[in-house]
């Protein structure tokens, strides 16, 4: 399922991440990675704000659309 279903507090598991290689490469660089866990914290707007790596961001809807957990 995309990041923007997943519960806001629960930990997930990144399994997939889709777009064209320059939004992979992005979203790599923030530090989703595929095997990595990330966590929501909070939802407006279908817009996300996550914990990955022990660093908090913000994340678009389209974005956390693109990320599979």
């Amino acid at each position: 399922m995309p990041l923007t279903l997943a519960n806001t507090g629960e930990e997930n598991i990144i399994k997939k991440i889709g777009g064209n290689p320059e939004t992979k490469k992005f979203l790599e660089g923030l530090g989703f990675v595929v095997g990595g866990t990330v966590t929501i914290i909070s939802e407006i707007s279908g817009n996300v704000i996550v914990n990955v790596k022990e660093s908090r961001v913000a994340v678009s809807k389209e974005m956390a659309n693109k990320i599979m957990v």
